[in-house]
């Protein structure tokens, strides 16, 4: 008999929102409920699409087109996906991915105002008909999540982007979501986070 394909969980939300914490809370509840899953990111998840990511984040005296960005963001996608995500899935494992292709309209569509129909035929291209069952959107004020992930780490060349940025990045996460069909849960980021996990959890006792 074939394994049922397996649940495919992704997390988004722009800087600060949170999403390594809940990340650690999903993985978490799947472990405690005898739940086969991985965990993975992106960009990233392989070697390959690790060294990729890093191309993605750092920071360089040469501007990124933001052709060239949305390309690289889908040749580490199409590796984590070949490598990782599709194999997971195919032997029946769950899978918790920190982004996917939601943060790539958000970032290079929405954000870097790229044409969201290039967007969408890499999406085909690579793949497929694919999309997550789950969907978490972790929404914040913009200043709010900045001001948390400045207090974090230093800031990576996205992290370095202008307010504005972020308003258009949240702006079109949110558009994805309410033309979603029921895949986005939205929980508000700006809570205290054990109202934001009891959220998450109530999310995914209905949708698990």
């Amino acid at each position: 008999m074939e394994n049922k394909r397996g649940y495919f969980i992704t997390l988004e939300g722009t800087e600060g929102v949170g999403k390594s914490t809940n990340l650690a809370f999903i993985c978490e509840w799947l472990r405690s409920r005898d739940i086969e899953f991985i965990e993975t990111r992106e960009p990233g998840g392989t070697p390959l699409a690790e060294e990729l990511r890093q191309l993605l984040l750092a920071n360089r005296a040469e501007p990124f087109d933001p052709t060239a960005e949305l390309l690289t963001v889908f040749a580490a996608r199409a590796q984590h996906l070949a490598q990782v995500i599709r194999p997971a899935l195919e032997s029946g494992k769950t899978v918790v991915c920190d982004r996917f292709t939601d943060a790539t309209y958000a970032y290079q569509g929405a954000g870097r105002g790229l044409d969201k129909s290039l967007v969408r035929l890499l999406e085909q291209q690579v793949q497929g008909q694919l999309q997550p069952d789950l969907t978490v959107l972790l929404d914040i004020d913009p200043r709010t999540g900045l001001e948390r992930a400045a207090a974090r780490s230093k800031a990576d060349r996205f992290e370095n982007e202008k307010i504005a940025f972020f308003e258009r990045v949240r702006a079109g996460y949110r558009e994805r979501a309410e033309t979603s069909n029921n895949r986005f849960a939205v929980i508000d980021a700006g809570q205290p986070l054990d109202k934001v996990q009891a959220d998450l959890a109530a999310t995914l006792e209905a949708r698990l």
